[in-house]
């Protein structure tokens, strides 16, 4: 019995004292080891994943006295001992496969509920358009064949009629416009679905007003050409040397713009107010340019101020799934999917304050933007 004491308090073994009955030392050894349900009762939190590490690694000092080397969750057992505790033996030892599994998870950095709150990016969002499809590839392909040869004729067709459409309808020029929207949503059609919602909230053709958009993809403009109104939208002017497309917008009646040129932007805003002194409605992406990451920039107050100058009507347009369809800056893939575009009700700032319509229009497509993405 002495001999047993000092075993436990010493860890080593006892020289000059007869050894304990297998019995005996089975009874000591279960005594000091934990058992499965004291572990499996351990809460998975912060404090019980500490409380799972010092159960399991806690080492059997009778184990420790036959000199073996003891990982966590391995205690290691005579077989007497073994038939007590129901444990199984493999290859000399005796060990409990479900303190091994335990102590291993516990040594583990990313054991622990709390503790271990992932923080590494997901799969979908961002991740997914930054990652490389061939599919993705092969459909933008595609797309871009599709929609320049799709223009080729309907760019025949609009040589033909604008001497006559000029004529008859200088500003407006509605049939050329009706000829963007059919190669628009033709070209979309077969790639990808572009919903409307909100349509009631149009104005008439003939109304004249500033359409106002959220501008995060090339396929924005494919995606607004579904409703079928003929604005005139700005943009920069290398987009109109483009052979087929950009002749078509220049024949359509689309402003051109130097961005870096303050004289181009002044002359641009005054042709801006001129159409809508002409009943010609106007497109703005009040960003300034396409986001980088997807995200709704501040808007600035050049549309606005127009709108407020001129007492037009400002229809704020929230475009959903342009950016993950197309990413900006990785204009060679197209990823499945489809493209909702929300009309809200039209504001009109009763006082021509440039700052209020540019508030309400950025709160209105902020707060639709979230919802429907």
């Amino acid at each position: 019995m002495y001999a047993a004491s000092a075993l436990s308090r010493g860890g080593g073994t006892a020289v000059g004292h007869a050894a304990p009955s297998p019995r005996a030392f089975g009874r000591r050894v279960a005594s000091s080891v934990p058992s499965v349900s004291s572990v499996s009762s351990v809460p998975i939190t912060a404090g019980g994943s500490a409380r799972l590490r010092s159960l399991c690694a806690r080492p059997s000092s009778s184990a420790a006295s036959f000199g073996s080397r003891s990982r966590p969750g391995d205690a290691l057992l005579p077989a007497t001992a073994a038939g007590r505790l129901g444990l199984r033996p493999y290859r000399g030892r005796t060990f409990n496969p479900t303190l091994t599994r335990a102590a291993s998870a516990a040594a583990s950095p990313d054991f622990g509920g709390a503790e271990s709150t992932s923080s590494s990016p997901s799969s979908s969002g961002e991740a997914d358009g930054d990652r490389v499809s061939i599919t993705a590839v092969i459909r933008a392909m595609c797309f871009y064949l599709v929609t320049f040869t799709l223009a080729i004729p309907l760019f025949v067709a609009m040589l033909a009629m604008f001497p006559f459409t000029y004529l008859a309808d200088k500003h407006r020029r509605y049939a050329l416009s009706f000829i963007n929207d059919v190669w628009a949503c033709v070209s979309t059609w077969l790639f990808f679905p572009v919903k409307v919602i909100g349509r009631e909230n149009l104005p008439a053709v003939e109304t004249p007003a500033v359409y106002v958009a959220n501008h995060a993809s090339y396929l924005d403009i494919y995606s607004l050409f579904h409703l079928r109104r003929p604005f005139k939208f700005i943009s920069k002017v290398s987009n109109f040397i483009i052979p087929i497309i950009g002749w078509s917008m220049y024949l359509t009646g689309h402003i051109a713009l130097k961005r870096t040129d303050r004289k181009s932007q002044m002359k641009t805003l005054k042709e801006c107010r001129e159409l809508l002194r002409k009943d010609c409605s106007v497109l703005f992406f009040p960003e300034g340019t396409r986001s980088a990451d997807g995200k709704m920039a501040e808007f600035k107050k050049g549309a606005f101020s127009i709108a407020a100058k001129e007492k037009a009507l400002v229809v704020p347009i929230t475009l959903v799934g342009t950016a993950a369809r197309m990413k900006n800056g990785k204009e060679w893939m197209l990823r499945r999917g489809g493209v909702t575009v929300v009309v809200h009700p039209p504001i009109r700032s009763a006082g021509g304050d440039a700052q209020e319509l540019c508030d309400a229009s950025y709160k209105v497509i902020k707060e639709s933007l979230v919802q429907y993405s």
